[in-house]
């Protein structure tokens, strides 16, 4: 079925409701908020069931069809977006199913906006074990790779989200880490990595200094803001108001820091 731009019959203004296991998604919400400044940003953080990446597709079908009620029956929100990589591939198809006529946008890896930036056809690719080993991005990957040759470096990266979450980015364990992963990448002649997780954008700087200035790193954050305003039109300032609910501890200084600006936030229970 067709989906047409959204006509809000509450206002003019476009409410997004936008979630991931924690701060991921809030680097979506930060590209958002650039080519749509006009919507009204409702962002969930659910850090009570975080890291998604650990859960069962069913636990994660649970979680966000909850949290795609919250926004929908109360908020009554014109467009979803499910702003993590695990949770598109668990969970989009079961939402898109409970809500048909809901424009519902999801994420994955950017491995075609790869394939174009490369200059040396090797690119690395840093996610969960759980996108890697989803049938989305393997699918994704033999379309896309098929067109061009390539030498893909695939990297699970367990744990790194849960450190950015515990503001631990900084901590020489953690660089250790990163340093791990991806020297072999940069042995090899890697000039462009997928960052196919939500929260890697925040480790950009980090993995630069392991790669270099030089590095492509990919984000999926201003795909998603273009679909989303082929969805719902275009909605020009001035800037909407924005909130973030969390479902359990949250750290509120990282989000300032995230999308540069400081929010309400507000604990719930789903």
């Amino acid at each position: 079925m067709k989906q047409s731009k959204i006509q809000n019959p509450k206002s003019n203004i476009p409410i997004i409701g936008v979630f991931d296991s924690g701060l991921g998604g809030l680097t979506v919400v930060r590209s958002i908020r650039e080519r749509l400044p006009g919507a009204e940003i409702l962002y969930l953080a659910d850090t009570a069931h975080t890291p998604y990446g650990d859960k069962t597709h069913e636990e994660i079908r649970r979680y966000s069809l909850e949290i795609a009620r919250f926004f929908v029956e109360e908020h009554r929100a014109d467009a979803l977006v499910v702003a993590c990589n695990t949770a598109t591939s668990a969970a989009i198809a079961a939402l898109r199913e409970r809500y048909p006529d809901l424009p519902i946008v999801g994420t994955e890896p950017g491995v075609k906006p790869a394939l174009q930036a490369t200059r040396s056809g090797k690119i690395g690719v840093m996610a969960t074990a759980a996108t890697l080993a989803g049938e989305k991005y393997q699918g994704l990957v033999d379309r896309l790779c098929g067109e061009r040759e390539v030498e893909l470096y695939e990297q699970a990266c367990p744990g790194l989200a849960e450190r950015i979450e515990a503001g631990r980015l900084d901590a020489e364990d953690t660089r250790a880490m990163l340093r791990r992963w991806l020297e072999p990448m940069r042995e090899a002649g890697v000039d462009t990595i997928v960052l196919g997780c939500t929260h890697y954008p925040i480790a950009a700087a980090a993995i630069r200094e392991t790669m270099g200035e030089e590095v492509r790193l990919i984000e999926t954050g201003g795909a998603i803001a273009r679909r989303l305003r082929d969805l719902v039109g275009e909605a020009p300032g001035p800037r909407a108001p924005m909130r973030i609910f969390a479902t359990g501890p949250i750290d509120e200084a990282a989000v300032e820091r995230i999308v540069g600006e400081r929010v309400r936030i507000d604990r719930i229970e789903l």
